[in-house]
């Protein structure tokens, strides 16, 4: 029997995704933020919250990359799939034990193969910005991503 190993995502490339998407939060005006980068297994690798950003921030943002992992896609498709069916969204939450939240700012990493290998997530200022933080930080540490 063959085993095959997912490619890990290392430290190296997880500490760049989250300094550049720290960077491009400053370069534009955002409310502070707390960034996570997650492993395939939902392990933290790195975890950064910049001053001011709120106690629960990182909390959120490990809920968003936790959400990308655990249903295989960003979590702000997730939330828009499952828009018109809270019932499903609640189960979903209460499965993960609420450890998952499906809103824009959270982005599942994939490896050459487009497997899932980790998760980013974000969480501080709006949705949307948290997201464009998330996609600048993996395109400056050269992994792909499915957003």
């Amino acid at each position: 029997m063959v085993v095959s190993l997912l490619t890990p995502l290392s430290l190296a490339a997880a500490e760049v995704a989250v300094n550049t998407a720290l960077e491009h939060a400053r370069s534009h005006d955002m409310a502070p933020l707390a960034v996570v980068v997650l492993d395939v297994g939902g392990h933290p690798i790195i975890a950064k919250r910049e001053d001011g950003a709120g106690i629960l921030r990182l909390d959120v943002a490990t809920a968003k990359a936790w959400g990308a992992l655990g249903m295989g896609v960003a979590p702000k498709m997730l939330g828009e799939r499952l828009a018109g069916n809270p019932g499903f969204m609640n189960a979903l939450v209460a499965a993960s034990g609420g450890r998952m939240a499906a809103h824009a700012g959270g982005v599942l990493i994939l490896d050459a193969e487009a497997r899932g290998i980790g998760a980013i997530g974000i969480s501080g200022d709006t949705g949307d910005n948290d997201e464009k933080c998330a996609l600048a930080g993996l395109e400056a540490a050269g992994l792909k991503f499915s957003a």
